[in-house]
């Protein structure tokens, strides 16, 4: 893992920590795009994203991928999730709201409502299942441990691409 990031791997992280884990992202991705220029924060090396791209994702994935799933895991009985797309939602993403400040605080927005569902949910209900055809069978827990690998992932991606180092 990264100086950006924290160190959790999965299996080892508790509920509480996921939590804590998925609470501290805003706040990361705020600290290293307020310093950049919007000449850096559209940089991209070829084939990658650029910072403003990687947060827009972070956002919108948010609820279009990340709570969905979960929301749906928790009201259905083993749901059958169905893969996301990036390639095409990069093409076609809305840019409406692209200024740092306005997908930073849209990011924070949509992450709090996924910690008010997350800081709720029961032992029962974090091992309920769902499936996905490239994954397989994973219950809640696997789920969350994804989403805070993907945020580490993309907040790497995110370092990257500013010329952070740490």
């Amino acid at each position: 893992m990264s100086a950006h990031t924290p160190d959790v791997k999965r299996g080892g992280a508790g509920h509480a920590e996921l939590i804590r884990t998925l609470a501290t992202t805003p706040e990361t991705l705020e600290a290293m795009l307020l310093s950049a220029s919007e000449t850096a924060l559209d940089r991209a090396e070829p084939g990658e994203w650029s910072a403003r791209t990687v947060t827009a994702h972070l956002r919108d994935d948010e609820f279009m991928v990340m709570r969905l799933r979960l929301e749906r895991m928790l009201v259905e009985d083993a749901p059958t999730l169905v893969p996301f797309d990036e390639g095409t939602w990069a093409a076609n993403r809305w840019r409406g709201r692209d200024g740092v400040r306005d997908l930073i605080a849209d990011l924070r927005m949509q992450r709090a409502a996924s910690l008010h569902i997350l800081a709720r949910l029961t032992e029962e209900q974090w091992r309920r299942p769902g499936t996905q055809s490239e994954i397989g069978t994973f219950d809640i827990h696997w789920w969350v441990e994804h989403w805070v690998e993907h945020d580490v992932n993309h907040l790497d991606q995110v370092a990257t691409a500013l010329g952070i180092t740490s």
